[in-house]
């Protein structure tokens, strides 16, 4: 079974054709970082305009790399929430205008859940085996920051989340107080490989293993407090050092947490997803983190990290196998009600 995946939950419009057992045919993201650079950040209104332009060559762009087109396509999935309304009505809509006039299954998806299954994806011959169920994820993203207990794509439970900022929002805010442009995870990221993160004193956020939520806010104002006493750093090296500190507790706190998880649920399997999970020095961590303590760590190539469709095109893919589908009255959300702590969906 082929099935088409659209996604436009926040500023990439993206299509993807993905066989049922997790292998990519096709892949095909327009990014919108040069739209909301000037900003500093995503502008719903505008991202929402840039899917309308993008959606239709994306979906295009996408079947042609498959053979037989539109015609080879079983089904359509499509993201449905949580993300900007207005963003994710565009995906939504097209997807069910193509399965109108297709008479194909639609099924909608969770974009969280296709972060938590992307790990699942077949992309080359050099792909490593993914994990069995059930597992625990880290998801840590622009958007989202949590912990997940998985047990199949319909069981999936919250056991920590973040209580403010997403880490990837953390990334981005203090990124913008160093002058350092948009996004500003990636920047913040190669700086601190030629830093020296004792170099400058920071808290650990929510440290404590009582908890295993997070909260980046404290964080991002002692950052704050150094840049308006002291001013922004004046050399190359202080830079990197200043970046290298907060890279440094955003990390630990993530990796220390999801392998407490682990241990608590006595599950050995860690699973990273979303687009942090793209950050070197949270890659580098936890697997030196995993190896001491006996858990197998499982991490996605970039490409299966960032937003893409072809997560979605794989959850779709679940749903449908487990004989799901929705209708034409398939409606998006900005946050899922169902996927909280302690609930199973």
């Amino acid at each position: 079974m082929l099935v088409l995946g659209i996604e436009s939950s926040c500023d990439e419009t993206a299509a993807a054709v993905v066989r049922d057992d997790g292998r990519v045919l096709s892949d095909v993201v327009a990014s919108q970082i040069a739209v909301h650079a000037p900003y500093g950040g995503v502008v719903p209104e505008l991202a929402s305009r840039a899917h309308l332009v993008n959606v239709v060559p994306v979906i295009e762009q996408a079947l042609a790399e498959v053979e037989g087109g539109l015609s080879a396509i079983d089904a359509i999935a499509v993201t449905r929430g949580p993300g900007l309304v207005g963003a994710l009505l565009v995906g939504v809509q097209a997807a069910k205008a193509i399965a109108f006039v297709r008479d194909l299954p639609l099924v909608g998806v969770d974009h969280l859940v296709g972060h938590l299954f992307a790990v699942y994806l077949r992309r080359g011959e050099g792909d490593a085996p993914p994990p069995e169920l059930p597992f625990v994820a880290l998801l840590v993203s622009g958007g989202h920051t949590a912990i997940y207990e998985v047990a199949a794509h319909d069981r999936v439970r919250i056991v920590g989340q973040t209580r403010d900022d997403a880490a990837g929002e953390a990334f981005d805010k203090v990124a913008k107080l160093l002058g350092l442009g948009y996004p500003g995870g990636p920047v913040i990221d190669r700086l601190a490989q030629g830093g020296d993160p004792a170099a400058v004193k920071l808290p650990i956020p929510m440290s404590s293993r009582r908890t295993l939520d997070f909260s980046f806010s404290g964080l991002k104002t002692a950052v704050a407090r150094l840049v308006r006493e002291e001013g922004r750093p004046k050399s190359e090296q202080a830079l990197a050092d200043l970046c290298a500190a907060f890279q440094h507790a955003v990390v630990k706190v993530l990796v220390d947490k999801s392998v407490t998880a682990c241990e608590r649920l006595g599950i050995a399997r860690l699973v990273l997803g979303g687009g942090v999970a793209a950050n070197r020095g949270l890659r580098a961590r936890a697997s030196e983190v995993c190896a001491s303590r006996g858990i197998e760590l499982f991490v996605p190539p970039i490409a299966s990290c960032t937003d893409n469709a072809a997560m979605s095109a794989y959850a779709g893919a679940l749903r449908l196998a487990a004989g799901e589908r929705d209708d034409l009255e398939l409606t998006a959300y900005s946050r899922n009600p169902d996927l909280r702590r302690g609930k199973v969906r």
